[in-house]
């Protein structure tokens, strides 16, 4: 019978054994947020609060450059209209990342947007419902 490994020995870069201890099926590879934005913690253009609606209005985005997998989840996510708070949800994601990333969307004309409306129009209980909607999805 072999001795269990040693979690402190000394691994050589590219060893298997070094991989399967770093990531397994459930966790899966990490990648930092500021990664997903080169860096950026502020969006170009649009304030994007949580209850701001997206909706893809793009077609095909296979073949355009510069779009990463964490973009096209969300023109997937928003094939209909979705709150800000909600895509965070689904994305599991930080807010000011997502924010980021839909600005991007924006930018190249693949999403469009509606801000939320002044106070006289905060009675639609349909935008408190999606708010709550995002919440639930955190």
């Amino acid at each position: 019978m072999m001795p269990p490994e040693d979690p402190f020995e000394e691994q050589r870069p590219g060893d298997p054994a070094q991989h399967d201890r770093l990531l397994d099926d459930r966790a899966g590879p990490m990648v930092r947020p500021y990664v997903m934005t080169s860096g950026r913690i502020e969006p170009t253009r649009g304030d994007f609060d949580l209850i701001t609606l997206v909706v893809a209005i793009a077609g095909d985005t296979d073949g355009h450059v510069g779009l990463g997998p964490e973009h096209r989840a969300i023109l997937q996510l928003c094939q209909s209209v979705l709150s800000v708070a909600e895509l965070t949800g689904h994305l599991n994601l930080p807010v000011a990342t997502v924010r980021v990333l839909l600005s991007d969307l924006l930018d190249k004309g693949f999403v469009t947007m509606q801000e939320p409306e002044p106070e006289a129009d905060m009675h639609d209980i349909r935008l408190y419902k999606a708010v709550i909607d995002g919440l639930r999805a955190l």
